[in-house]
This record gives C-alpha cells, structure tokens and sequence, in this order.
C-alpha cells in the first residue's frame, strides 16, 4: 500500500470575489499617494502586501520596475537583497525596507570577502552572479541573472570563458544541465527550497494523479527531474494559464499561489509539501507585514544605504543583465 501523507494536503481552490481592502491596506494606499511612492512586491509576499502592490513579480520583472520607477520613493516588499537593488539602480531615490531583518539564506551563504578570496586565487573566471546575492557580490560578478533568465544568461557569455555560477549550486546545475556549459558552482542553496523532497510531491501526487508538478529550479535535482515544469515564479503563471489542467502541484514558497489564485481565479493549486508541512513557507519572505509596511512608509524608514563605490560596480553587472535580456 503507498504510503499516504500525515497532513491534508493545502489545496487553494478556485477562489471568490476578493474582500474589501482593511483599514490598514487603506491607509498604506493613503500613505503612498502622500508620499508620492511605488510598492513593488514579491511573488513571495503576504496575500494583504500582494494585493495593495502596484506590481507583484519575480526578480527580473521587479529589477525592471525599480529602474523604471517614476516615484520619489521605492518600498521594496521583499528581502534585503532585493531592496538593495532597487537602491543600485535608483541611486537617487529613496529605497525602504518593511523589515531589515528579512534576509535571505542564499545571499548570506556567499559572503563577499569569500568570494573576493576565491577570484583571487582563480582570476580567469567569470562570474555569473544570481540576484539572490549581496551588493558586495554583484560588485565582484561580471554578470546578473535571475532564475526567469539564468539559461539566456548563461548562453551569452564567452564561450573561452570559463565560468563561477554564484551563490546557488541548484540553479547552477540545472543552468548547466539547460545549456550544456560547464560551470564551477558556489555550495550555497535556498533553505526554502531543500526542504522539498520526492517523497512528499509523489504522496500528494498519488491523491492528485492528474495534477502537474510545477517546480522552481531552487530545488535539488531530484525534485527537478520528478517535475513536470521547471520554471522561475514568473513563468509558472504562464505555464498554468495554458496547460488544460486545472488543478497543479506547486513546489516554490506558498506565496506564490496568492499571484496564482489571483491572475488565475478558475484554477486549482496546491502547495508543495515538504515531509513535516503541508507548504513551505520563507521565514524572511514572511518578516514583511502589512502593519511593517504602512509604518515604513509613513516613515520612511528602514531605508537602504550602501558606499556609492560599492553600488557603482554593483550596477554594471545589473545593467548587462538587464540589456541581455530585452
């Protein structure tokens, strides 16, 4: 007999007319016209952030967003990583944060200085940097990219160049797998996406036999090959738009199924379990409330600061990222 879970599944279904906004989200839409400001949101957001955003998206299309910003002021719901990008290339505007503490496991497992000290020691590589990093680590990469355009990344650099994929050894390996270019490859991961397993997709997907597997290329290579779609946050959704499924197993952080819900309302997902939860939730992603972000703005405050040397080499690589992939 297959081995059956020891939860219920979390199953989002075909969702109802949304409710009205709460006093809170009121006053965040009050404060941001005040404050002449632009919330951007990551796809990993809390459902009352997504829904008072003026964009919510993946790295790339927010990367988009902060340097297209017309606002005196960029609220960045999301990690610090992110927020400091948007700092990179908005120089001169202001760059808050809810919650200065929400960090990221990926960037913290490629500190700077390290890789400073491994460049060193290896000075013909060329490094190809995923966002989920420092500002001091893009400042040392020759090139960005993001899980939506890792491979068209990848495939545009010079094919006498040997390669450092950093700081995420599962995209790296899928990366790699995708284009056939051999990279050196940072040991970091995102604790978020390990926790997936095999085990537990193949007992929900016994319930669900007719469900794809959507999987982000963060998980390990197991979890990848067991997928039916291996895709960054962005192109989940349109993925599920044109599959004729209507229900989907999705391996990323929960968050992503509010973005999912909401362009898709007819659908059906469910989140990916792990083998203790039945979804798998980003401790950092989840430090941002909707409380954290009418009070930063109403403040204005925390905002990102960093040395202009710092940021100055941090851009160039951002920039190449972003002409690349247009």
């Amino acid at each position: 007999m297959p081995e059956t879970l020891n939860y219920e599944p979390m199953i989002f279904a075909p969702k109802a007319k949304e409710a009205p906004l709460s006093e809170i989200q009121e006053q965040v839409l009050a404060l941001k016209e005040e404050k002449n400001a632009v919330i951007l949101a990551h796809n990993y957001q809390v459902e009352p952030i997504q829904r008072v955003a003026d964009y919510v998206g993946d790295s790339l299309g927010l990367s988009y967003k902060a340097a297209e910003a017309d606002a005196d002021v960029i609220v960045f719901c999301g990690v610090h990583f992110m927020a400091e990008t948007a700092k990179i290339v908005n120089p001169s505007k202001t760059v808050i944060l809810p919650d200065m503490e929400a960090g990221c496991s990926l960037s913290d497992s490629c500190p700077a200085e390290k890789l400073r000290a491994y460049k060193e020691a290896n000075p013909d590589l060329y490094v190809v940097a995923y966002i989920n990093c420092s500002a001091g680590v893009k400042a040392l990469s020759d090139v960005i990219c993001t899980s939506g355009n890792a491979m068209k990344i990848v495939e545009r650099v010079p094919e006498d160049r040997e390669i450092l994929f950093v700081p995420d050894q599962n995209l790296g390996n899928w990366v790699a797998k995708q284009t056939g270019r051999k990279m050196r490859l940072w040991p970091g991961s995102c604790y978020a996406h390990v926790l997936f397993t095999t085990r537990a997709l193949e007992k929900v997907k016994m319930q669900y036999p007719g469900a794809p597997v959507v999987a982000h290329p963060e998980c390990v290579e197991a979890v990848r090959d067991l997928a039916d779609e291996v895709c960054s946050t962005e192109k989940m959704v349109g993925f599920c738009k044109s599959s004729p499924a209507d229900t989907f197993i999705i391996a990323t952080e929960t968050g992503m199924i509010h973005r999912l819900q909401r362009e898709l309302p007819d659908k059906t997902f469910i989140a990916g379990p792990t083998d203790k939860c039945a979804c798998n939730e980003c401790r950092f992603m989840k430090m941002n409330t909707i409380e954290k972000l009418r009070d930063c703005l109403r403040d204005l405050s925390p905002a990102i600061e960093m040395d202009e040397q710092i940021r100055a080499a941090a851009f160039t690589p951002i920039q190449r990222m972003l002409d690349w992939s247009r």
